[in-house]
């Protein structure tokens, strides 16, 4: 079917093809249409372009004839305008009247003559004699001419035959002052000179005209060609069967067709299409909101915008409706074609309920599960189902369950459930609430899937009897809110029942079918995986957490040179490596701890305590601080290379750890420090200044590769805050390094806090809402021992100088209100200074220290430190029966509550410590005792 035009003739294209002529044919066919006079657009195109070349001819010769016209019309007035112009000219009469009339005029006349475009300006005197001329020869001539008209005062002009061919001629008088004629202008110009300016026009006019046919020409081409396309270059005879076979395929076909003018007016509707819409017979030129139609369907159809298959009603039927628009490459309007789908609107409502359920299973396989936590995951999965599957859904998990643990495999007894989430409830609601513990009576259909591990279904919770029995009261509360229908399915996961979902269908909801309890299963197994997970991680993280805690300190001691406070936060992502500790030395010396290992989990929290306890054993040593870290070095190092060597991949090695080590002797105020890797400290002077010092860092440990460690000393005021953290205070998602110590620069400023309130202060200023990583603060106010608390005294090496060093301890001792423990503290001092004189090497010194720790001004403890330039250190060792010494550091080790030897850079100190609380000091009975125990009775 070719381009056909209906009652309207808006112009409809409708694609066919005639069978038996070859497509290439086809083709030429019409390529060649346009000039082909079997074709109607060649036809038209030939009349068309005949009418024109005979209306440019016309047009042509019509200007030709006028061109002549107007030429020979302008010379006439060209030389009466000229004659009468030179006639009046001033000064002529007095020419005239001069004794030479030619000398004076003749320049005068040829130079008008070459202005006005003449052959001759001639003037001519009453007599016939000629004044002025264009030829000097005729001059003075006697000239006989039509000048008679001329000579009466009339001026005429007349066309005559001369010598030089047909010419044009004007004749103007020439009047006196008293009005009489007195010489005759005469303006001749021949017609050859006309001619010549009406040729040169010529080629003008004949070029418009071709112009002219040639516009003409293009745009009958044009208006053909679009003819052409239009009818696909079809002549009269096929155009008309065109129009027969027109009706025939148009209302033929299943589908209504329908073209809407860009109006809106109705301009063609197929028999299918009145079918289908119910039109009336006079739809055709009505506008499509005037037939009756749905408002949906008329809106549509009466709109610009194009559609594909988009569903209306139309009456008691679904139509899918195209809609395409003609413009640009037609007149504007639309076509528009419907299909009945009403029989497939019920498979496609189903097929676009399973499309919405598994769209609804990707989103819980994205949403469920974000967390680690076992109550935030069966939060996810109640708000997944709500409202797309379920109108309420409640989620109950086992007590173990929420606490990590493991659950029995045996589900047949249990009837205890805890509700753990619940979703698409209003505060009026009559359903158990979160965190309550429900015990189900054995007929309801949540024991009955605990019991059976299986899906249960309630239809209708009226008609439930076991579900009704439960709480007879509070179910019919529920009913009253309109809640009728339930579906129970166990979360199972490795075999192992967790809890029960419970999905509830309310209001106007259909109730639950057969259909749902698959896509129910499938949910639940996705959200028990996910629970179980989290169950597991929860396990695992209170373990670690318990570990941890048994390894960190539970309380600090109480020591008189600082005054301690500290804090310590897990990360919320899981436990870590970080640790602190305050560890009392001889000599009142503390040493402060801080750590960090790298990594979390039970493996971060292991190797912490490997390294906590190291740290305390080599501090028991009296390490200096970076022989102490050298050593610690060495120990992560180590432990890299086991864990390397016993994992499968390098994922399971430890890439080492963080260290801040610090002694702080409170008898000169010094601290030593030494840092691998770790943040350093700060420093809040008494004022309330704050300052980090610039120390020596040294690589993390496990990575010195056995290089010195670099240590710093400090002198502290007393009354500083001493404070050493990890990394996690300071850094975090939200702020970089130095905006972390700035930070933490502002909340230790300000003088006047007790450690405590700093640990406040800046736990409040720094803490973020989820850290990532653990944070250990400690923060120690340092305390000085007054000169009143220090004995000190130079001994040489001679047994006599004991006994003035003893006298003079005795002396000291009385002034401290110490007599009672005077004998004792003599036996102890004695046995380390002979000690000294008989082993060791010059200068040896004695210092007597006496404390006494916050808060107890009673009790306290005396140290005794013997100092001599000897590196040997003394062995404890039981003498024999008939050995007369080696009892001496027996005895001290009895005497005493500890004692011990550390090394200095110019040799060693042997110290001992004496408590002084109530209790601890022996009477004279007691010594006694134990001098006597020292010989076996039967061996004397």
């Amino acid at each position: 079917m070719s381009g056909v035009s209906d009652q309207s003739g808006q112009d409809v294209s409708v694609g066919t093809h005639r069978p038996g002529r070859p497509r290439r044919a086809e083709k030429a066919r019409r390529s060649g249409s346009l000039l082909s006079v079997h074709s109607l657009a060649g036809q038209v195109f030939l009349l068309q372009l005949a009418v024109v070349m005979l209306l440019v001819a016309a047009a042509l010769v019509a200007l030709v004839v006028q061109a002549q016209r107007d030429v020979m019309a302008d010379a006439r007035h060209r030389t009466l305008a000229t004659a009468q112009t030179f006639a009046h000219s001033p000064g002529i009469v007095a020419a005239l009247n001069s004794a030479n009339p030619t000398a004076v005029l003749q320049p005068q006349a040829e130079a008008a003559r070459k202005a006005a475009g003449v052959d001759a300006i001639i003037v001519y005197g009453l007599n016939g004699i000629t004044l002025t001329h264009s030829d000097p020869h005729q001059v003075g001539k006697h000239i006989i001419g039509p000048y008679a008209k001329a000579a009466t005062g009339k001026p005429f002009t007349s066309t005559f035959q001369g010598s030089l061919g047909l010419s044009v001629i004007s004749a103007v008088p020439v009047r006196g002052p008293d009005g009489s004629v007195v010489a005759i202008v005469s303006v001749p110009v021949t017609v050859e000179r006309v001619q010549h300016r009406l040729n040169m026009q010529l080629p003008v006019l004949l070029g418009g005209a071709a112009t002219a046919l040639v516009v003409a020409a293009g745009g009958s081409g044009l208006v053909s060609r679009r003819l052409r396309r239009q009818t696909h270059g079809l002549g009269p005879t096929e155009m008309t069967r065109v129009y027969e076979h027109h009706d025939a395929v148009l209302h033929a076909v299943r589908e209504g067709v329908l073209i809407v003018g860009g109006d809106g007016r109705l301009l063609l509707a197929n028999d299918e299409a009145r079918r289908l819409l119910d039109l009336p017979a006079d739809a055709e030129r009505r506008d499509i909101t005037d037939l009756g139609l749905d408002e949906d369907l008329a809106g549509l159809l009466a709109s610009d915008r194009p559609a594909t298959d988009e569903v209306c009603l139309a009456a008691d039927r679904l139509l899918a409706v195209s809609k395409r628009l003609t413009a640009p490459h037609g007149p504007a309007g639309s076509v528009v074609t419907l299909r009945d789908t009403t029989e497939l609107r019920a498979l496609s409502g189903r097929a676009e309920v399973a499309r919405g359920r598994l769209n609804l299973l990707y989103d819980a396989g994205l949403r469920i599960g974000t967390t680690l936590d076992v109550k935030r995951t069966a939060e996810e999965l109640a708000e997944v189902a709500v409202p797309r599957f379920a109108d309420i859904v409640t989620v109950e998990l086992l007590d173990p369950v929420l606490r990590g643990e493991e659950s029995s495999g045996a589900t047949a007894g249990i009837t205890e459930l805890r509700r753990s989430a619940v979703a698409g409830l209003d505060a009026d609601h009559h359903l158990h609430p979160v965190r309550e513990l429900i015990r189900f009576v054995p007929d309801h259909p949540v024991s009955t899937a605990m019991a059976e591990g299986r899906p249960v279904l309630v239809g209708d919770l009226s008609a439930s009897d076991g579900w009704l029995a439960q709480q007879p009261e509070r179910a019919r509360r529920i009913l009253d809110r309109g809640i009728h229908s339930m579906l129970v399915v166990p979360l199972r996961a490795r075999g192992v029942v967790l809890g029960v979902v419970d999905f509830w269908r309310a209001q106007d909801s259909p109730q639950f079918e057969d259909e749902d309890v698959s896509f129910a299963e499938e949910l639940a197994a996705r959200a028990a995986v996910c629970i179980d997970n989290a169950r597991r991680y929860t396990r695992e993280h209170a373990m670690a957490v318990t570990l941890q805690h048994s390894l960190l300190p539970r309380a600090l001691p109480e020591r008189s040179a600082l005054d301690v406070a500290y804090r310590y936060l897990p990360a919320q992502a899981g436990v870590g490596g970080d640790w602190f500790d305050v560890i009392p030395l001889s000599g009142t010396r503390v040493a402060l701890v801080v750590g960090d290992v790298v990594g979390h989990g039970l493996h971060a929290a292991a190797t912490m305590g490997r390294l906590r306890t190291a740290v305390h054993n080599f501090a028991s040593l009296d390490m200096p601080v970076e022989e102490l870290v050298g050593r610690l070095d060495e120990l992560v190092a180590q432990i890299d290379a086991e864990e390397a060597g016993a994992a499968e991949d390098e994922q399971g090695m430890i890439t080492g750890a963080t260290c801040q080590y610090a002694v702080y002797d409170p008898t000169s105020g010094r601290l030593s420090i030494a840092t691998a890797g770790h943040p350093g400290p700060a420093v809040v002077r008494p004022d309330g200044a704050v300052d980090f010092p610039e120390l020596p860092v040294s690589p993390p440990l496990g990575l010195g590769a056995g290089l010195p460690v670099e240590t710093a000393e400090l002198t502290v005021p007393e009354g500083s805050r001493l404070v050493l953290y990890t990394d996690g205070l300071i850094e975090d998602r939200t702020r970089d390094l130095d905006a972390g110590l700035e930070a933490l620069h502002d909340a230790l400023t300000g003088p006047g806090r007790t450690p405590e309130a700093t640990c406040a202060a800046v736990m409040e200023a720094m803490l973020s809402d989820r850290p990532r990583d653990d944070i250990a603060l400690l923060v120690a106010r340092t305390r000085r021992l007054g000169p009143e608390q220090v004995a000190e005294w130079d001994v040489p090496r001679d047994p006599a100088a004991v006994a003035p060093v003893r006298s003079a301890c005795a002396r000291r001792l009385t002034e401290w209100g110490l007599e009672q423990v005077g004998f004792t503290a003599e036996l102890i001092l004695s046995e380390l200074i002979t000690n000294a004189v008989r082993y060791g090497a010059e200068p040896i010194t004695v210092r007597v220290l006496r404390t006494e720790p916050i808060g107890s001004p009673d009790a306290g403890t005396l140290i005794f430190e013997v100092a001599d330039g000897s590196s040997t250190s003394p062995r404890l060792r039981r003498a024999k029966v008939t050995d007369e010494g080696g009892r001496g550091l027996f005895l001290v080790a009895r005497f005493a509550e500890r004692w011990g030897t550390r090394y200095t850079p110019t040799g060693k100190v042997i110290w001992a410590e004496q408590s002084l609380h109530h209790g601890a000091t022996l009477e004279g009975d007691d010594l006694g005792e134990i001098l006597l125990g020292q010989w076996d009775d039967t061996a004397l």
